[in-house]
């Protein structure tokens, strides 16, 4: 026989005392929860030794209450919650204050004062009697402000007729004492609110009434075992382990009973990869729901102007257009994204859709968003039941309602929608976008969905839920001294202080019942396990109080510090078990003759010269990534645009000498302007850059007038060239081309300092840039311009530059060639080359360096 059984067979033996068998059928057991009501039936037949016996009428105290019926209707918390914020915003009293959660918590403390009341109010009038002899009362005490601001809106919220559901369970409760006939008994394991402890005392002023708690039956704690984690991972993997280790020895009601819900999710994700499913009992908010991620998504879309990362998010909900295949969905984001990267529109649904013209899927779903848009126009105000409607619409536009029902929670959620949304017909306030988006954040965040699909073995619990229950197994998970006692849910406007003048219960209570609910578990159930984190973020972490006194008390009576010492084993064991991967290597692919391009671009050939497997990722297994979408001037937006100027200054004036240098600065100016005319609408930043630019004006014609002293004359630009080569054929375009005669000179601007462009140079080979334009335009030199920080200079290779030329074109030969015979490609770029690399994750350096 368990722990528990002796209890409820105590419980048994007086109620059969006095009330022989076999009708027990006159009297009310009172229960914590109905888990509680199997056992004690057990110990009731067991005890009455009768071929057949008529049970007790046992109950929960609210679900007696409920079945009590009230002549008036009871106001729902939705009604309540609008009505005070409305009352809060008129008043200004806090100024870019959260109205709403101050609502939630203002109206969580009315109630608390609603059951703090000196009697049990019976009627509309007893109520109104009870309310102002307490405001009387209060009014000589010297409250704080804080206190008091909240006593003076109880008192003003229950000046209606409505009964809100502190009032209605109040009505219910003094009803039910009214009727006391029937002999009640009453279990329970800590201390009950005031408004219940007085209807017993109410209902004893009629009837018997006999409680059993746990703390007055001599109940002894069992002694349960310590697993301290050194992290999070290792304390989900122990709880894992014990709940495989439980099942497997035959226990068929194991509790778990989470005080850290992280760890919760990390342990339950483990029984999952175990095949192990969990019932959960606590349930989840909404907020923390994929079901609810679509709502905030698409809400999130709308109020950005369909920003172009709040939008992808949206679509890639899997719940969002849910009336099509999954590869309808993927290709629609495919398209997106591409359009996006091509033509760089951050935000703009309008700016989609015109864009997307010709693709006709897309098309079709940005039509749906425009649509769906139109129904939650931001710039109105309406009643919330109104923004409500138009949400369902706009999900129905879009096929998230589809996608919801197809998912248990998802239909939870709409109902939920659809419950708040008849709720609030009746209230006339009207709200902005942002604060009825605030409000529905609010109320996902409080509303909890439960599966009630699973069927298990395990379960997760909470504290409460254990009162007179026993389990074959219980586990206490992540009991530090953060976790348990856990915080009261006292809000964060109305601390303690506040709770304490109003006469309300404090942290210190809910603590106290934390412990009793603990103790009274421990008396019941034989087989515990309680873990925790002794180390978080490199800090020390305790263990619960409540529980290192009684792990100290049992160490200094049995010399047991009471350590459980075979999970380690177990964890250890587990991972001896795993596959381990080989260590990566560096990689040198070869491919095939077919894969190797035709031909290659001057990038190409650099990505090949500064890591062969770069050049692989990039042009033969095109790994490239997807562009982003640019959203502010970078400098390389920069260094195209200067390329423009000069190729449409030098059009314009191919030369400069004989000109007046003012003229040739206005003209240079003028076009720099023009060319910076749109970047400059689209970003402010881009003044900056055109600044930068200016700056080096000046210094840009001198040099170009003393480079045309050197007889050199502006010949073309941006001329593309495409040679083949022995196996491959090479391209590119140059930025300029000078003449002198039957000479030659390539030039390639460069927004960089000359430092950086003499180190690009430094190495001979290392950068085939201006060796491969001089050598595909038969120049004999070759330079980079540098336009930097209001200076520009000449860059020009040391080595002979047709000699530099001909040596690039003939390794470029040799490379492909032994490419075609099987060479590989390793990744062997300098640290330099890997700085930027994108794909640097593929090759894995870092691994086998």
């Amino acid at each position: 026989m368990n722990n528990a059984s002796v209890f409820f067979d105590r419980v048994a033996k007086r109620i059969l005392a006095a009330h022989p068998a076999p009708d027990l059928r006159g009297i009310t057991v009172l229960l914590p929860n109905l888990h509680a009501a199997q056992p004690l039936a057990q110990a009731l037949i067991r005890g009455a030794n009768v071929p057949a016996l008529l049970l007790p009428q046992m109950v929960t105290l609210n679900a007696w209450a409920q079945s009590v019926v009230l002549d008036a209707p009871v106001v729902s918390d939705s009604q309540r919650s609008a009505l005070l914020y409305q009352h809060l915003r008129k008043q200004q009293w806090f100024d870019n204050a959260d109205l709403w959660s101050m609502t939630q918590e203002l109206l969580k403390l009315f109630d608390e004062l609603t059951h703090a009341l000196h009697e049990l109010p019976g009627d509309a009038d007893t109520f109104a009697t009870a309310v102002q002899q307490a405001y009387q009362a209060r009014q000589n005490a010297t409250l704080q402000l804080e206190a008091r601001l909240v006593f003076e809106l109880w008192h003003a919220m229950q000046e209606g007729q409505e009964l809100d559901k502190a009032r209605a369970y109040q009505q219910r409760l003094a009803k039910l004492a009214e009727r006391a006939g029937r002999p009640l008994y009453v279990l329970r394991t800590s201390d009950w609110d005031v408004i219940e402890q007085r209807f017993l005392a109410e209902y004893e002023r009629r009837a018997l009434v006999k409680v059993f708690d746990l703390r007055e039956m001599e109940a002894e704690t069992s002694a349960p075992l310590f697993f301290a984690a050194t992290s999070l991972e290792q304390e989900a993997r122990a709880a894992a382990m014990q709940v495989r280790l439980w099942l497997q020895a035959g226990k068929c009601d194991i509790a778990i009973v989470a005080q850290d819900r992280v760890v919760a999710r990390r342990m339950r994700a483990l029984l999952e990869r175990a095949e192990i499913l969990v019932a959960d009992e606590t349930g989840w908010t909404f907020a923390t729901m994929s079901v609810s991620t679509v709502l905030d998504r698409w809400l999130t879309a709308l109020q950005s102007d369909f920003y172009h990362h709040d939008l992808l998010d949206l679509l890639k909900s899997p719940f969002i257009f849910a009336d099509l295949t999954a590869g309808e969905r993927k290709a629609v984001v495919y398209q997106l994204e591409q359009l996006l990267r091509k033509h760089g529109v951050v935000a703009g649904l309008d700016k989609f859709f015109a864009l997307a013209e010709h693709e006709i899927a897309l098309h079709q779903s940005l039509a749906r968003l425009r649509q769906a848009a139109a129904l939650l126009e931001q710039n109105k105000k309406r009643p919330l039941a109104d923004w409500l409607a138009a949400l369902r619409e706009s999900l129905n536009v879009l096929a998230v309602d589809v996608g919801l029902q197809q998912d248990e929670a998802g239909q939870q959620l709409l109902r939920a929608l659809d419950t708040w949304q008849r709720e609030l017909q009746s209230d006339a306030g009207r709200y902005a976008f942002y604060e009825w988006r605030r409000w529905l954040a609010q109320q996902l965040d409080t509303e909890t969905f439960r599966d009630s699909s699973i069927d298990s073995r395990v379960c997760f619990t909470h504290l409460a839920a254990t009162r007179w229950r026993a389990f074959d197994a219980v586990l206490l998970l992540g009991c530090d001294a953060d976790h348990l006692p856990s915080a009261a849910n006292g809000g964060r406007w109305f601390n303690d202080a506040v709770r304490s003048a109003l006469s309300l219960p404090t942290c210190s209570t809910h603590a106290v019942r934390q412990r009793d609910d603990l103790l009274a578990l421990l008396a019941l159930n034989d087989t515990v396990l309680v873990t925790w984190q002794r180390d978080k973020d490199g800090e020390a972490r305790l263990l619960s109080p409540f529980l290192q006194m009684l792990r100290d008390e049992y160490e200094r009576a049995h010399g047991d510090d009471l350590t459980e010492r075979e999970l380690h084993a177990y964890l250890i064991a587990e991972d001896a078990h795993q596959i381990t991967l080989p260590q990566a290597a560096q990689p040198a692919p070869s491919v095939t003759e077919e894969s190797i391009p035709l031909g290659v671009s001057i990038s190409g050939y650099n990505s090949l010269v500064a890591c062969p497997y770069q050049f692989y990722a990039r042009h033969i297994l095109r790994l490239n990534e997807l562009d982003e979408v640019q959203e502010v001037i970078e400098k390389r937006d920069y260094g195209d645009r200067v390329h423009m100027i000069l190729q449409y200054f030098h059009k314009t004036y191919p030369q400069v000498s004989g000109r007046d240098m003012a003229e040739m600065d206005a003209a240079l100016r003028r076009i720099s302007a023009e060319i910076f005319a749109d970047l400059l609408e689209q970003d402010f930043a881009a003044r900056a850059w055109l600044a930068r630019w200016y700056k080096s004006v000046p210094a840009y014609i001198e040099w170009q007038m003393e480079n045309e002293a050197q007889g050199w004359r502006y010949a073309e630009a941006e001329s593309k060239f495409d040679w083949q080569l022995e196996g491959i054929r090479l391209r590119g375009r140059i930025d300029r081309l000078d003449e002198r005669g039957e000479e030659k000179l390539v030039l390639d601007y460069k927004t960089q300092s000359d430092v950086v462009l003499r180190n690009k140079l430094k190495e001979p080979g290392e950068d085939v840039q201006l060796a491969c334009y001089a050598y595909a335009h038969e120049a004999a030199d070759a330079a980079f311009v540098s336009i930097e920080n209001g200076k520009v200079k000449l860059v020009a290779p040391k080595e002979d530059v047709p000699l530099l030329a001909q040596l690039n074109v003939e390794r470029l030969e040799q490379v492909m060639g032994a490419l075609r015979n099987g060479a590989g490609l390793p990744a062997n770029g300098v640290a330099v080359a890997c700085v930027h690399c994108e794909v640097r994750g593929v090759c894995r350096k870092g691994e086998w360096t």
